[in-house]
């Protein structure tokens, strides 16, 4: 089996859109974060372990991608409780941002009595539906505190932008909208999913999904009851393609303009615990899934809606 080549790109060799961490070695030899970073699909995994990929590193820490699911299969290890546990990293605290729309800084959809829901694409009350590539992404929540096993019943809130890079409550024409936002439970697995459509690329940030852990449904009308706030990075390989489209005018230019290294808010490590493993195509839709480590007996740094440091660009208003 031979060893994958690099392609050579402007900004140095790279393999998958990624740029190489050690541009004088092999794909294989490039260490675990690039492991993890690239997040190859369980055949690559398969395909790279005949040359030497650390796999069983990218088991533990990547969910499957399978086509068939959306929801992450992480490789698991007997936990303390007996129960299935899984060695996940805990998921970085990000900002909130300046969009919320949990009562943080004005609009607040988690009082609506609609907003427990698995399909995101229309507003709470049914009215005004967000177009764009459909996307469905699944994350799978786990309790790092109690030895990694999946995080029943917490409740997560998940919101992101328009393909046009707008957000709904915010933009302009857009504040009667609540689209693009939703709460799930977390079933015995510690798994939830969202059906929605493949977000924008606005300037100065990388394509992301936020999303917020509550400890229960009942605690999420309190932003500042939030476990964990942070954000999926979605890969550049499906960005590209989804921003081919027309309704995606703007896009493309703004992805070109950012990498996951020069995200304020995915650039310290690229994204390593945030970047979603993702399949589809733009003419049957996009999978994303996550595997999302949270530990409660560590303070969150981040979360509420002021923005603040690694906020990001802006959306544009109309």
């Amino acid at each position: 089996m031979s060893i994958p080549e690099p392609t050579q790109t402007p900004d140095g060799p790279a393999y998958e859109g990624r740029l190489l961490d050690r541009r004088d070695e092999e794909i294989v030899d490039q260490g675990a974060a690039f492991d993890i970073r690239t997040l190859v699909t369980r055949r690559g995994v398969l395909g790279l372990a005949g040359v030497g990929l650390g796999a069983v590193v990218l088991a533990a820490c990547a969910p499957s991608t399978s086509a068939g699911s959306a929801s992450p299969t992480p490789t698991t290890t007997s936990g303390a409780s007996g129960d299935d546990a899984v060695s996940v990293g805990e998921i970085p605290d990000e900002t909130a941002g300046p969009y919320p729309g949990d009562g943080s800084n004005g609009p607040d959809v988690l009082e609506d009595s609609g907003i427990v829901r698995q399909d995101i694409r229309s507003s709470t009350d049914g009215g005004a539906t967000a177009d764009g590539v459909p996307l469905t992404f699944a994350l799978q929540v786990i309790d790092l505190a109690n030895g990694g096993v999946p995080f029943a019943g917490v409740a997560v809130y998940a919101w992101h932008c328009t393909a046009q890079g707008e957000y709904s409550m915010y933009s302009s024409g857009l504040e009667d909208v609540t689209y693009l936002r939703g709460v799930q439970v977390a079933d015995a697995d510690g798994r939830v999913s969202f059906t929605s459509v493949f977000p924008g690329c606005y300037s100065g940030r990388w394509p992301h999904i936020h999303f917020e852990v509550y400890p229960d449904v009942a605690s999420i009308t309190d932003s500042s009851a939030a476990i964990a706030t942070s954000q999926l990075a979605l890969p550049e390989a499906a960005c590209a393609a989804v921003y081919a489209e027309a309704a995606y005018d703007g896009s493309a230019r703004n992805l070109s303009q950012i990498t996951l290294a020069s995200d304020n808010v995915f650039g310290d490590d690229s994204g390593v615990l945030q970047v979603a493993a993702v399949t589809g195509s733009v003419q049957d839709g996009y999978s994303a899934t996550l595997v999302v480590g949270v530990d409660t007996a560590t303070t969150p740094a981040a979360g509420g809606g002021q923005g603040g440091a690694g906020g990001g660009g802006r959306p544009p208003s109309s």
